[in-house]
């Protein structure tokens, strides 16, 4: 009883004499004017513009590793910084141009495919973070892998025999 009442005590002390100062009364009108002006000026952000965001490397053998090569175009007003890319899977590797891109020129994204152990149908994205206005941009690639004589999948057509 005594600390339920110690308690109240302390609690309402700290209500009454916590700060009365209203918080609005404390914002300098130059600030408020310069914050103003800052957020009135435009903001200018670099772009991607691939020539192709999704690459079909059509049928491949599985434990083939094969590569394409992504062009892009700066066409915004600011450089470009490709801060990173990353495959969806660790068969997926992109390198990239890691100079700032200047507006109006262009950079490469290689994007190489590791398909061993991966047959039938394949989709992998590659996330790309950059400073453009999103900040991630995204590249797709596909391929149809044909299964190796050793490969350990089932094949849907194959019988199972019970004894």
């Amino acid at each position: 009883m005594k600390k339920l009442l110690l308690c109240l005590i302390a609690a309402g002390t700290m209500t009454f004499t916590s700060c009365k100062d209203n918080a609005a009364d404390k914002v300098k009108a130059e600030n408020v004017e310069a914050a103003s002006e800052r957020d009135a000026q435009e903001v200018y952000y670099p772009t991607m513009d691939f020539e192709e965001k999704t690459h079909d490397f059509g049928t491949i053998n599985e434990g083939d590793v094969v590569e394409h090569t992504f062009t892009f175009t700066n066409n915004g007003k600011a450089p470009l910084v490709i801060t990173s890319a990353r495959g969806s899977c660790g068969c997926t590797v992109p390198s990239w141009t890691k100079e700032p891109i200047k507006p109006g020129e262009t950079g490469e994204m290689l994007v190489k495919f590791n398909s061993k152990g991966k047959p039938n149908t394949q989709n992998k994205t590659v996330t790309i973070k950059a400073n453009t206005e999103s900040g991630t941009e995204r590249l797709q690639i596909k391929a149809m892998v044909t299964p190796s004589a050793n490969s350990n999948t089932v094949n849907a057509n194959s019988a199972i025999k019970v004894k």
